[in-house]
């Protein structure tokens, strides 16, 4: 059985709502970082490659520019979300964003945003701006980058924030009709299965639209990099990461929205672990592992997301 008919993915579920695929275009603003300049912290979370930031900055190309090299690469879509994707694209005054988003709507065949950024960067005008294009009847997806629910933890990846300052920003945002995609990374440092699992409970809680989960990935430039060279930090194996990956995935409501169960990177910026180089290798196991276990949440009651097979005389199935 194929991933989408065991996990509410994007994909399908914006095909369901536009009656054709729709595909993001992931875009890079020039934006900076509180944590990386000062204002909250410096050198940025410690999963993060801080030395490539200085490079980014200086390969950016305009938004227009951007989303149509983006599109020309896509042959499966007509219509697009601008996704702006790179470090904390709320992180500048709100009348600079709002030029930047709708240099973004105005481009053709654009149907809405999705905007990433860090739950301490969300102040109640760029909610109010981004709750503008809702009620314009734009897609709108605030995507938090939160990691994970442990407090400890936060601190330990030198994160900046608290669980508590995510809880706020998604309550706020969702009462003004902005989507919520909430960022989950299995495998941090002294993080357990059980953490994982607390993690998405107390997410669901709060209330969520989305997730994207992915594994710990240790990149050049990092200081966990550094930690990992001299032996005091594991990678994660593909095994662990599908067995947590796959039971978050069957506790998680039929309703939210999977926008990623796992993510890939290349080396030499990727250190470890190596099968992140292959972003099928994870979603082919979790998908194997959901077949045989269970799908997310309700989904096989749920008439609009899953399609149960056709049982045929001969045993073949059809869906």
């Amino acid at each position: 059985m194929q991933l989408h008919q065991l996990v509410n993915t994007i994909g399908q579920d914006l095909q369901r709502r536009y009656g054709e695929k729709v595909h993001k275009l992931t875009l890079h603003g020039g934006f900076s970082c509180p944590n990386r300049d000062g204002t909250i912290g410096k050198g940025g979370c410690t999963f993060c490659n801080v030395a490539s930031f200085a490079d980014e900055q200086a390969q950016i190309h305009s938004i227009e520019q951007q989303l149509s090299d983006r599109a020309g690469e896509i042959t499966r879509a007509k219509k697009y979300l601008a996704y702006f994707q790179a470090y904390t694209s709320t992180y500048a005054e709100v009348q600079v964003l709002k030029r930047m988003y709708e240099q973004a709507l105005e481009c053709a065949d654009i149907i809405g945003l999705c905007v990433g950024t860090r739950p301490d960067c969300v102040p109640d005008a760029v909610l109010e701006l981004l709750s503008g294009y809702v009620e314009q009847g734009y897609e709108i997806w605030l995507e938090l980058g939160l990691q994970t629910a442990n407090n400890t933890t936060l601190k330990r990846i030198n994160r900046g924030h608290d669980f508590e300052c995510y809880a706020e920003v998604t309550q706020r945002a969702r009462a003004l009709g902005i989507k919520v995609c909430t960022h989950l990374i299995v495998g941090l440092p002294k993080e357990t299965r059980d953490d994982n699992v607390a993690t998405l409970e107390q997410v669901l809680a709060v209330g969520t639209d989305g997730i994207k989960l992915h594994g710990l990935h240790i990149v050049e430039g990092s200081t966990m990099a550094k930690a990992w060279e001299a032996g005091r930090l594991e990678a994660l194996e593909l095994d662990q990461y599908v067995a947590i990956a796959s039971e978050l995935i069957r506790m998680t409501p039929a309703d939210v929205v999977y926008h990623r169960v796992s993510s890939a990177a290349r080396r030499p910026t990727l250190l470890a672990p190596l099968w992140c180089e292959n972003r099928w290798l994870a979603m082919t196991e979790i998908g194997r592992t959901l077949d045989q276990d269970g799908p997310q949440g309700s989904l096989l009651n749920h008439p609009y997301i899953y399609t149960k097979p056709i049982i045929k005389a001969d045993d073949s199935t059809i869906t």
